[in-house]
């Protein structure tokens, strides 16, 4: 997919950290804030991965960068919101979308398993919030949207560890935008229904269905929060695929 830089967007020169940011969903946004004139810093845990997606981000004249990092790793957040900052002055937007499923009933989830999807999930946005946030307030402001699920308020058999990551990076989200609104920090938790990624493909399912929301519908919703009057704030959005299967 092709998309052209734009030279009169409010994002014009903004800089976006987007974590997850090789595939889907989070390729989907660091597309979309680049064709909007925003430098971009993107990570995943497959260098390969990042080196592809920065080859691809880049066609079009964007300035993007990116490293390989493990969000469920403190130093590797660090390290990634330092670097941000080093190449493009610190990170005005915060993208906080890394995240990894692990669908198994309680006992047959291993004590690994939880950790890291509640490391990646929910860890992973504490960590790089707590390292963007001075930066930002530095800049004089700045926006962190916190990709989470309508699994985060919908339990399901099968998802406690992905459901506890996501209620809880609710309520982080919502404690958090209470710390900072005062210092022109705005905080807005985007939490989408199905989405036609690879995320949690399931063996023979089909490859694309298209009822699913896209990893665009997502990132359209992030450019249109980040334009949004600063008088308000829309703190979270549920997106739901508008015609999903009717249940028989």
């Amino acid at each position: 997919m092709s998309m052209q830089v734009q030279r009169t967007s409010q994002l014009e020169g903004k800089a976006a950290v987007v974590t997850g940011g090789t595939r889907g969903i989070g390729l989907s946004i660091a597309r979309a804030l680049a064709a909007e004139g925003a430098s971009v810093f993107i990570c995943g845990r497959d260098a390969a991965r990042v080196t592809s997606a920065v080859k691809e981000l880049r066609k079009n004249g964007a300035e993007v960068e990116g490293i390989a990092a493990n969000v469920s790793r403190y130093d590797d957040c660090r390290q990634l919101i330092a670097r941000a900052a080093e190449r493009f002055g610190g990170p005005d937007i915060l993208v906080n979308n890394a995240g990894l499923g692990v669908f198994k009933p309680v006992e047959q989830i291993t004590p690994e398993e939880w950790d890291e999807v509640i490391g990646t999930n929910l860890s992973g946005a504490f960590y790089c919030s707590r390292e963007a946030i001075p930066w930002m307030r530095r800049r004089g402001g700045g926006y962190i949207f916190n990709i989470s699920s309508l699994a985060g308020i919908n339990p399901f058999a099968g998802g406690a560890a992905y459901n506890a990551s996501k209620f809880g990076l609710n309520g982080f989200s919502e404690a958090m935008m209470q710390d900072v609104r005062y210092d022109g920090i705005r905080v807005s938790t985007i939490m989408p229904g199905s989405v036609d990624t690879d995320f949690a493909a399931q063996p023979g399912a089909k490859k694309s269905e298209s009822w699913k929301l896209t990893g665009d519908d997502i990132a359209k919703a992030v450019v249109d929060l980040y334009k949004y009057p600063k008088s308000s704030l829309a703190s979270r959005i549920e997106l739901r695929p508008a015609q999903p299967p009717r249940k028989k």
